[in-house]
C-alpha cells in the first residue's frame, strides 16, 4: 500500500478542516528537530575535542569520553516521532513506541513537572505523553485526535479530561487566529 499525502477536507458536521478518514498523520517538524539534535552533539564534540586538543590533553580515552558525551545529549535531544491514524496516536521513541487507541480514551490529562506534556490513556491500558506543541504546529494530527475524543465524550468514555482537551483546542484557536491575522495585515 503507498503512502497518501495529507489533504484537508471539510468536517461533515462543524465545517471545519479535517485529514481525511483512511490516512496517517504525522509530525511534519521531526526531521528538523532531529537533525537539531545531530547539530547540538557534533557541535558539542568539536568544542570539547578543540579545547581539550589546544590544551594539549588531548588522548584516545579522553576523545573516547568526550564522544560518550555528546552521544549523551544526542539522546536527550531527539524528539519522539508522533503520528496518528483513525483510532490511534502513536509516539515512537528510540528505545519503544507507545501506542494508544484514540477511539478508546477514558482520560487526557496535563502531566507534572518543567515541560508540559499532555498524557493520553485508553480503555486498553496504553498511555502516551505528547508535547502539546506537536499538535500546534500539525493541525492533521490534532484534527485525528480531537475527532477521536469527541467521540469518546459522546460515547460517555472519556471522563476525565475534556477540560484538557478544550485548553489545547483553544491554544490551537488562538494561535490559527493569529496566524490569519498576521497574513492577512489585521495584526
Amino acid at each position: 500500500m503507498g503512502r497518501r499525502d495529507i489533504r484537508a477536507v471539510p468536517g461533515r458536521r462543524t465545517g471545519r478542516v479535517s485529514p481525511p478518514p483512511d490516512t496517517t498523520a504525522y509530525d511534519r517538524g521531526w526531521a528538523r528537530d532531529l537533525r537539531f539534535a545531530v547539530r547540538c552533539a557534533v557541535t558539542l564534540l568539536g568544542l570539547l575535542l578543540a579545547v581539550d586538543a589546544t590544551a594539549g590533553h588531548l588522548t584516545g580515552p579522553r576523545a573516547l569520553l568526550w564522544t560518550g558525551l555528546a552521544a549523551l545529549l544526542f539522546l536527550v535531544l531527539v524528539p519522539p516521532r508522533v503520528s496518528a491514524g483513525p483510532g490511534w496516536l502513536s509516539c515512537r521513541g528510540l528505545l519503544r513506541e507507545r501506542i494508544v487507541r484514540t477511539d478508546r480514551l477514558v482520560s487526557a490529562r496535563w502531566s507534572d513537572g518543567v515541560s508540559q506534556r499532555l498524557v493520553l490513556r485508553d480503555a486498553d491500558g496504553g498511555r502516551v505523553e505528547v508535547d502539546p506543541q506537536v499538535f500546534l504546529v500539525n493541525p492533521a494530527l490534532w484534527h485525528r485526535l480531537d475527532d477521536d475524543a469527541r467521540g469518546c465524550v459522546h460515547r460517555g468514555t472519556l471522563r476525565c479530561g475534556v477540560t484538557a482537551l478544550r485548553q489545547l483546542g483553544d491554544r490551537i484557536d488562538r494561535r490559527t487566529a493569529r496566524t490569519v491575522f498576521t497574513i492577512s495585515g489585521l495584526e
